[in-house]
Formats: C-alpha cells, sequence, structure tokens
C-alpha cells in the first residue's frame, strides 16, 4: 500500500474512532471496518464513496441495498436506517454527479429527503466486486442454489445436464422472484454451460461470452440491444445454438446485497442492520 493510501485509512480510522467513542458509531466506523474485512486493498480511485452525509454520522441503523431509489430510502428512514449500504449509484449516473439535475424536481425532492432524515449514503460496489468471491456473485449463486454447479476453473461458468432453455429461465424467475425477464433463442435448446454476467454487460465481454464454443447461454443483467441483445440474434440466425437471458439489473444484482447485509452483520452489531431489496421497476402486460 503506497504512503498516501495508507495515510488516508489511518486518518479514517482514527476519525472514526474517535467519533465512535465520544457518540456511538458512526458511519466512518462501519467503513473503515469494511475496508479492514473485505479482504482487497482500498482503493484511491472508486465510487466507493459517500453520495449523502458523511464519516460523521451518527448511525441508528443500516440498511443495506442493491439501489438507494426514493422508495428504499422511504422504507429505511421509516424503519429508522439512517445509514444506507447501495451497490448502485443514487443520483442517476455511474459517479453520482449532479450535473445538469440540481434543478430537476425530482432529483430535488430526493435530495431534500434526505437531509431531512439525516441521512448518510455509502456506495459499495468495486471492492464487494472486487473480493474473493465476488460478493454480488456469491451471493447469486446462493439464492439460486447453484452452487454446486459452478466450474471449477471459472467462477462465471456453470454446468447443467441439457436443460431446456425455457426451463432453466422459468426457475431463474421463480427464484428471483422477476416479473420481466427477457429471453433470445430457441426454448428447446439444450443447455450445457451457463456463463453469468451479473449486472451490466459491455459489448466486449458480452460477445465474447457468447462466441465461446464452451458456452452455450450468457445470462447478463441488462445488455444494451444494439450491441450484445443484436450480436445474440444475429448468431443465432447464423445457425448457431445459442441463448440469451436478460434478467433485468436489480434483480441480477439483488442476492449479491443480501449476502452484503448478513456479511456486515458479522462485524456491526452495535445496531440494526437490514436488507432492503429495491424493487424490479419493469412489469410485462399481461
Amino acid at each position: 500500500m503506497d504512503t498516501t493510501r495508507r495515510s488516508l485509512l489511518l486518518a479514517g480510522a482514527a476519525a472514526g474512532g474517535a467519533l465512535a467513542q465520544s457518540g456511538g458509531l458512526t458511519a466512518g466506523e462501519i467503513v473503515r471496518r469494511i475496508q479492514q474485512q473485505v479482504g482487497v486493498p482500498w482503493r484511491l480511485e472508486t465510487v466507493d464513496t459517500y453520495k449523502a452525509g458523511g464519516p460523521e454520522a451518527r448511525v441508528k441503523g443500516v440498511a443495506v441495498t442493491m439501489m438507494a431509489t426514493l422508495d428504499v430510502l422511504q422504507k429505511a428512514a421509516a424503519a429508522g436506517r439512517n445509514f444506507v449500504i447501495t451497490h448502485e449509484p443514487t443520483f442517476y449516473n455511474h459517479q453520482d454527479l449532479s450535473d445538469g439535475l440540481t434543478d430537476n424536481p425530482v432529483y430535488r425532492f430526493k435530495t431534500a429527503f434526505i437531509r431531512e432524515h439525516d441521512m448518510a449514503i455509502f456506495r459499495f460496489h468495486d471492492h464487494w466486486h472486487a473480493r474473493r468471491p465476488d460478493g454480488i456473485g456469491a451471493g447469486m449463486v446462493e439464492e439460486l442454489g447453484w452452487g454446486g454447479r459452478a466450474d471449477a476453473g471459472h467462477r462465471s461458468l456453470f454446468r447443467f445436464d441439457g436443460i431446456a432453455l425455457s426451463d432453466l429461465a422459468r426457475q431463474m424467475r421463480t427464484k428471483l422472484k422477476i416479473r420481466a425477464m427477457r429471453v433470445v433463442g430457441d426454448p428447446a435448446l439444450r443447455v450445457r454451460a451457463v456463463s453469468a454476467n451479473w449486472g451490466y454487460a459491455n459489448q466486449q465481454g458480452g460477445i465474447r461470452t457468447l462466441a465461446s464454443p464452451e458456452v452455450d447461454v450468457a445470462i447478463v443483467g441488462e445488455a444494451r440491444e444494439w450491441e450484445v441483445v443484436e450480436y445474440a440474434a444475429d448468431a443465432i440466425s447464423a445457425g448457431n445454438k445459442k441463448g440469451l437471458i436478460v434478467l433485468g439489473h436489480i434483480v441480477s444484482e439483488q442476492a449479491g446485497m443480501k449476502y452484503c447485509a448478513r456479511w456486515l452483520k458479522g462485524f456491526v452489531s452495535e445496531v440494526p442492520v437490514e436488507f432492503v431489496p429495491a424493487e424490479e421497476p419493469f412489469w410485462t402486460v399481461a
């Protein structure tokens, strides 16, 4: 660890510890414990920072969530959980920048709600993914019951015995309680190898996965329809036996933050820690 990084962490630890001693547990103390427990060096360049409030915030309770939507914040506040640990952004872009939003009525309403309820929000994305095993992946595998299907050499590859694509999709929809899953491919396709990309699948990674002769089906949280989805459709039209399951971003990582809440309880016992699921935003027309 370089000198600058060490100095920042030590300063944060000292501040968090002093504040905790002078008046109860602070957000800074909880973040310091996360940094100690996650098992990877803390980065200087990261989105894992405070999005509202700061390390001095006195914590009454912790809400762990996949995405700090207004609905989640309202539920957390009602339950007395004023420190929110979220995996995804709070303000609609990866860096949580407010450019172009300061006069937006929804942004103003959300930020006013956060202030009125003395909430602090911390993002826990980069380091939860960097953890080994990946915290999101571990939670998703546990929720799906796929632990025994994982390929020993590839953490994201799972083996099946020729299940039909339609049955695989149905099982995932049921276990993850998905309302609006989308599937590309022949429903009768026999599936033996599945590659899972929880969250967003970029163009290069998604195409590389589908192009692999070892993979029958790619599972993603979301992908641009003119990139990975179009490639999957073209691959099938070209005669390749492939499938693509698009879960939706929230449901594709939600169980990873459910797992995170349980992990956090292992070293934060002074205040309540609760998993608050983010609602899947989509529904389909019957």
